[in-house]
């Protein structure tokens, strides 16, 4: 540096003394720059000029003085990229290598100046202690100046994070309350906090997109904050929170909302209409149901009657409802429907007529058997086949012994089994001792005091019937499979037989006729008379046939054709 001055210096003075100089230093650095200046060596004329072009150079050793000649290593600043606000931060300028003393400047977002600290002694470092505001967000670097050297650090990127507070979740729809196949989209919101993730949960069980979570099959796929299911089904019902917080590499802070309830509702079907009849004394009651087999209560049911309605129940817990109506048995009391309704839907059911009519005409029993793969009889189903009577009650009975209804006590023929309101019985191990006469009888089930109608008695016994076994079966059925197709061969042979013969009477190339007239003469009248009778000679020419590999011999046809056929002549 000091070399650089005084050569400067020495320029300086060639050019306000140029008489001092000789031809002999016409070489000098002094004088190449003057003949790079000018083209040519400068005359004393020309002082002022040289004084103009030396003054860049004087500039430029003016700036490099300046600027302490080369720079520093570059510093090391060492900081977070993330704190807390309000919190405490500490920043590291280091300069290993830098002699001291040495001056730290810490910047912020270029030439900001944030802190200062001079290093008096050989430490190499200094500490800058920060407290984290709002506008403390930004990219900090490290200035370092040491005897007349200067170095500048790397940038750290400081980003303020607001703790988390708050956390609560919210729907769309609000109250989630949604019926089956609709959006249901869940918001995991904060009071305030930044540079948050997220965590969802539903039923307590972490939500993934993991292809193997347990949860999957619900299609739950969190997004940021939210949590969308497209179309829900009451699989989605539960309760559903979420975690939001701030991952650091030390006091990483979280905060947790409140479970939130989702239900599902789920369509009414279209509602079921029956109705029972009873009797109390001498007066009858009727009772009609309305139930509807889908659905999601509360929900109101209406009962009319000939299209007017006579009642209304509001089902809170199921989704059935009874309404009284009046009876009398063989009398039409009208035709009834019912509807249900709920804040969605509004369905109605069939009309149905009250109409009771009471047990009669003549029951018969029909027998099935049924039998095991190894063609042994395995059980017996006689079913009681009914003309007349909406509300029946059957009964049944072996060799005039009753066999007792189930709600009658235990039966006395563990084997048998009733079904279909007992209109079924089944003799599920038959034996010798359930061989016998079968009888039904059928009374009104709403009138104990009325009368029984019974069936002819039916035989049930116990036979060993052999049955075509699958075998068997499979025997039979591949000997038709051959003799049919043996049958469809010679039909195939026969037909080509028949193409053949008919190739050979194509093969006839040429057929013909000879004629031979002849003169015949017949006597009478006084006088001759001479016909010409016809002598035809059919000659049919065959060809040579090359199965054969022989001429056919050409056998004449002779047909006479005179009205005469006695003594022909010529």
């Amino acid at each position: 540096m000091h070399i650089l001055t005084l050569s400067l210096s020495s320029m300086w003075w060639t050019v306000q003394h140029p008489e001092t100089h000789t031809q002999k230093h016409t070489h000098t650095p002094m004088t190449r720059i003057q003949t790079t200046c000018y083209g040519r060596r400068p005359s004393l004329g020309m002082k002022k000029k040289q004084e103009l072009c030396l003054l860049p150079v004087l500039v430029a050793a003016c700036l490099v003085s300046i600027m302490g000649g080369s720079p520093l290593p570059s510093p090391i600043l060492i900081g977070p990229d993330k704190a807390y606000l309000n919190s405490k931060v500490v920043f590291q300028c280091r300069s290993p290598g830098s002699p001291p003393p040495n001056t730290y400047e810490l910047l912020k977002d270029g030439n900001h100046l944030v802190a200062t600290s001079n290093d008096l002694q050989d430490d190499q470092s200094a500490m800058f202690f920060l407290k984290i505001s709002v506008t403390s967000e930004g990219s900090y670097h490290c200035r370092v100046t040491a005897g007349g050297n200067m170095g500048l650090s790397g940038t750290v990127r400081l980003q303020v994070v607001i703790p988390v507070s708050g956390t609560m979740v919210t729907s769309d729809p609000d109250p989630p309350i949604l019926y089956e196949g609709l959006r249901l989209t869940l918001t995991c919101d904060v009071t305030k906090g930044s540079h948050l993730s997220y965590t969802w949960f539903y039923n307590r069980q972490e939500v993934t997109s993991s292809p193997t979570s347990p949860l999957t099959p619900l299609l739950l796929w969190p997004v940021g904050n939210t949590l969308v299911v497209e179309r829900v089904t009451t699989k989605h019902a539960g309760n559903y929170s979420c975690i939001a917080g701030t991952r650091m590499q030390t006091n990483s802070r979280f905060s947790s909302s409140r479970e939130v309830t989702v239900r599902i509702k789920v369509y009414l079907s279209v509602p079921q209409i029956s109705f029972t009849i009873s009797k109390e004394g001498l007066s009858y009651h009727g009772n009609v149901t309305c139930r509807s087999s889908r659905g999601t209560p509360p929900v109101t049911f209406y009962l009319f009657l000939d299209d007017k309605e006579v009642g209304s129940d509001v089902a809170t817990e199921s989704l059935v409802a009874w309404f009284p109506v009046a009876m009398v048995p063989g009398r039409d009391m009208g035709a009834v429907r019912c509807a249900v309704e709920s804040d969605a839907q509004r369905l109605t059911s069939r009309p149905l007529t009250l109409v009771v009519v009471p047990v009669g005409g003549s029951p018969k029993v029909d027998v099935e058997y049924l039998y095991r793969v190894d063609s042994k009889m395995a059980a017996a189903r006689l079913q009681c086949l009914l003309s007349l009577g909406t509300f029946p009650f059957f009964s049944w009975s072996l060799n005039g012994s009753l066999l007792l209804h189930p709600s009658e006590g235990d039966s006395s023929h563990p084997s048998h089994a009733l079904a279909d309101g007992g209109r079924t019985l089944f003799l599920t191990e038959i034996t010798l001792e359930d061989s016998g006469y079968y009888r039904c009888r059928a009374r009104d089930s709403y009138d104990v005091t009325s009368a029984w109608v019974e069936s002819q008695p039916v035989l049930v016994q116990v036979t060993e019937v052999s049955t075509t076994t699958i075998e068997v079966m499979a025997i039979v059925f591949c000997c038709f499979l051959m003799l049919t197709l043996a049958g469809g061969v010679a039909c195939v042979m026969r037909m080509l037989n028949r193409q053949r013969v008919k190739d050979d009477s194509a093969n006839i190339s040429a057929s013909s006729q000879i004629h031979f007239l002849c003169l015949t003469s017949q006597p009478g009248q006084g006088s001759s008379k001479w016909t010409l009778p016809v002598l035809t000679v059919m000659l049919r020419i065959r060809p040579l046939r090359s199965q054969y590999n022989r001429r056919d011999e050409i056998k004449p046809n002779f047909r006479l054709t005179s009205s005469s056929q006695k003594n022909p002549s010529m």
